[in-house]
């Protein structure tokens, strides 16, 4: 197995609600139209924050603020080991706009559970779930 990838993932908060995202068709049928928090691969020369302001005004031409770290998951797909820093934030400035993703929905913590998820964004759901018992 080769060198883990380093990703960020952000859980976006907006009124009591959290920005979820479907990725599109893909050849891997583990992550084809899965749902997930917004984020992507760290790039050499970023800190984490770094990483996660880049991919989100990329991937949803939005700029977050308030970014508070919330848990690190490591999961072990198919063909690659994943080691995902998942933060906290909100949006500073846009609304989104989806370009790399496929749709979009704004849910409640208890209304996450519905949808099918990426499976290394399963153990931040859980969490969120937890904290709100």
């Amino acid at each position: 197995m080769s060198k883990p990838i380093q990703v960020v993932a952000a859980v976006i908060i907006r009124d009591d609600k959290t920005l979820c995202v479907q990725r599109g068709k893909h050849i891997r049928d583990y992550v084809s139209l899965k749902w997930e928090f917004p984020g992507g691969k760290i790039e050499l020369g970023e800190n984490r924050e770094q990483a996660l302001r880049r991919e989100i005004r990329e991937e949803l031409d939005v700029e977050i603020e308030n970014l508070e770290y919330f848990m690190t998951v490591e999961y072990t797909y198919p063909d690659f080991h994943l080691v995902m820093y998942a933060y906290t934030c909100s949006i500073g400035k846009g609304e989104p706009v989806l370009k790399e993703h496929v749709a979009l929905k704004w849910l409640r913590v208890e209304e996450l559970d519905q949808l099918d998820w990426a499976a290394a964004d399963i153990p931040i759901i859980e969490k969120l779930l937890r904290g709100r018992g």
